[in-house]
């Protein structure tokens, strides 16, 4: 029997008019990989709820990259107009973490079992940051991208929730334009946008796919 798609985009919206019945304006902290894929997701999230903006990503190299990362994604907060308020949370940048969390899967191709684990250590990271400060519900902004897959993002939210009694708040930001909008913004902001996820390894493998296609059109 073949597996039913959830549609996390209905679940996202059905816990927002939850919270509306009820009168709320609840607390979530949001993992961002980027001010870009965060730009929709805040105007969108901040219309609903309080939200704390969580930079942590030790996956990102060089270190150089990373605080580019970190100084536009604060300037887009300070920037974007909002009906809540948005805080930024600045996370540990500890790489060697992220090379020893990944040991053994560095050939691992993108969107493999290499980002899988990428993936759980940034939300994990959230959800205990999310439990520590008494948020209502955790997420992050990396559904919004289309190479990333939303099930598999939403299933270690998921876990993570059980885990440490935080809500997760099921979503796939790609859905409804969303990522169409993230570069409208973008644009609109003069946001930095970086051409590979973050890590060595993406930007190895972009390099390659690079060099690829100038052969390609060299020998065409």
């Amino acid at each position: 029997m073949q597996e039913q798609k959830v549609n996390y985009q209905k679940k996202l919206e059905e816990t927002i008019t939850k919270e509306q019945k009820e009168g709320r304006v609840p607390t979530l902290l949001l993992h961002s990989c980027c001010a870009p894929c965060s730009s929709y997701v805040l105007e969108y999230l901040s219309n609903f709820f309080r939200i704390t903006v969580l930079y942590y990503n030790p996956n990102i190299s060089p270190a150089k990259e990373y605080e580019a990362r970190v100084a536009e994604q604060e300037r887009l907060i300070a920037e974007l107009p909002v009906k809540y308020p948005v805080s930024f949370l600045a996370g540990d940048y500890h790489p060697e973490e992220f090379y020893a969390a990944v040991k053994g899967l560095e050939d691992c191709p993108e969107g493999g079992d290499r980002c899988t684990v990428c993936y759980e250590m940034r939300l994990r990271e959230a959800a205990e940051a999310a439990k520590s400060d008494g948020f209502d519900y955790f997420t992050t902004t990396l559904s919004i991208s289309p190479l990333k897959d939303a099930k598999r993002l939403n299933s270690i939210g998921e876990v993570l929730a059980a885990e440490y009694g935080v809500s997760y708040l099921y979503s796939d930001f790609k859905k409804k334009n969303g990522y169409k909008r993230s570069t409208e913004l973008s644009a609109q902001y003069g946001l930095y946008r970086q051409d590979y996820c973050g890590c060595v390894f993406s930007k190895e493998e972009q390099a390659k796919r690079r060099a690829a296609q100038a052969e390609s059109n060299f020998a065409g």
